[in-house]
């Protein structure tokens, strides 16, 4: 069989940033393999080093296919919970692996570049959005932060949106991600939005566009917070303002709103972050819900699931615009996967965390210029760790051999 022995498993946990974790596999000879994961990082080191390590450990050669068929959980298996993001991270760390031993890129891996480079957009968070928990609430999103941040984009979509809209243009970068009815769903909890906060809303679109014009690829996420009769009042009023799509509106196991809300507002809508795997994205596939799959490789599974899922979104002339806002090794993986797949064509960016806790923790992330993005030729993913984290006394380090 075709694989590889793989001698200790390890986890690297900072404890500066609970959401996140990285595993390492390391083989026989010596090579080292890298993945992560976001959120309930505990959770997961215990799964991996538990659950997981001593199957890894106990099959005398392994590859990603393999290991993804041994590890597949019976329960919940359809569902982005602890034991799919744990593969996720394990799947990112073999690949990784892997390419180390053949002394090949993922994207060489992966089949070979199809794009030279990719389009980017940024996501306009900030360095504390999203990193202590899961959740979607204001109180989540790191606003008091903003004396830690190089790019605080959060705060200027919310308060200075021309002056932010003309950085991210000046800079080459023609998209943007905001959220600015998050606030009227979390005093409603989606079920309803005045037509104060819609305005509200609205200016901020409306600012973006006076500035740039309508060269800037706006996306409006609505992180899947909202019913369905308040989604469509939000679509249909931004409708003059020519979103170049609208993400999430609704939860992705909701197919046939999903359905209904496109044919009420005729917007393009982007989905599929949190969706797992082939089979919860078939049916958004053949209702022809979406026109953009947002994958996250981390949360689908790793690679081995997610190429599938490209394929088959490819049969459907949709085109694949993966989810990062979770890690270096995230956007290392999505940019290499995206340049080999035929229907790739835009990745996720968010530089405030790039050029923050990224550059922290670590070396190797793909670069950015004039707007688009480009991967480096070392074997695997290219991502690697700092030194620094292996002697800290702020980082849990755990193996399992």
């Amino acid at each position: 069989m075709n694989g590889i022995k793989v001698v200790k498993v390890e986890t690297i946990r900072p404890l500066s940033h609970p959401s996140s974790l990285w595993i390492q596999l390391h083989d026989d000879q010596g090579n080292v393999g890298l993945g992560e994961t976001f959120f309930s990082q505990s959770v997961i080191e215990e799964y991996v080093h538990k659950i997981a390590a001593p199957i890894i450990l106990n099959t005398p050669l392994i590859n990603p296919e393999l290991m993804n068929f041994l590890l597949r959980p019976y329960v919940g298996f359809q569902g982005g919970g602890i034991e799919v993001r744990a593969i996720g991270g394990l799947d990112i760390a073999l690949w990784d692996l892997w390419g180390k031993r053949r002394g090949a890129t993922l994207s060489e891996l992966l089949g070979g570049q199809v794009h030279a480079d990719l389009d980017v957009y940024n996501t306009c968070a900030g360095n504390g959005y999203m990193s202590k928990t899961a959740s979607q609430s204001p109180q989540n999103w790191g606003l008091e932060n903003t004396e830690k941040l190089k790019y605080d984009d959060l705060n200027g979509f919310l308060q200075r949106p021309k002056e932010l809209a003309r950085d991210l243009f000046d800079s080459g970068i023609t998209g943007m991600k905001i959220w600015p009815f998050d606030f009227a769903a979390e005093r409603t909890r989606g079920t309803n939005i005045s037509k104060s906060e819609i305005e509200s809303g609205l200016k901020i679109v409306s600012d973006i566009r006076e500035e740039v014009g309508m060269d800037m690829n706006l996306m409006i996420e609505l992180h899947g917070l909202w019913n369905r009769p308040s989604a469509e009042i939000i679509m249909n009023s931004l409708e003059e303002f020519s979103p170049y799509w609208i993400e999430d509106p609704l939860r992705p196991d909701s197919v046939d709103a999903i359905n209904i809300l496109r044919s009420n507002t005729g917007m393009r809508i982007a989905l599929g972050e949190t969706s797992v795997g082939r089979r919860e994205v078939l049916p958004l596939l053949q209702s022809g819900a979406i026109d953009y799959l947002t994958l996250d490789i981390q949360w689908t599974g790793g690679l081995t699931e997610a190429r599938k899922m490209a394929s088959l979104a490819d049969t459907f002339a949709i085109p694949i615009a993966p989810h990062d806002c979770t890690g270096p090794v995230s956007l290392a993986t999505s940019t290499h996967f995206s340049l080999s797949q035929p229907n790739g064509f835009l990745q996720e960016t968010c530089r405030a965390f790039i050029y923050s806790w990224y550059e922290e923790f670590t070396e190797g992330i793909p670069k950015i210029k004039g707007g688009k993005i480009s991967v480096n030729q070392e074997p695997g993913h290219g991502v690697t760790l700092k030194e620094w984290l292996f002697s800290s006394p702020d980082v849990i380090i755990r193996t399992s051999e």
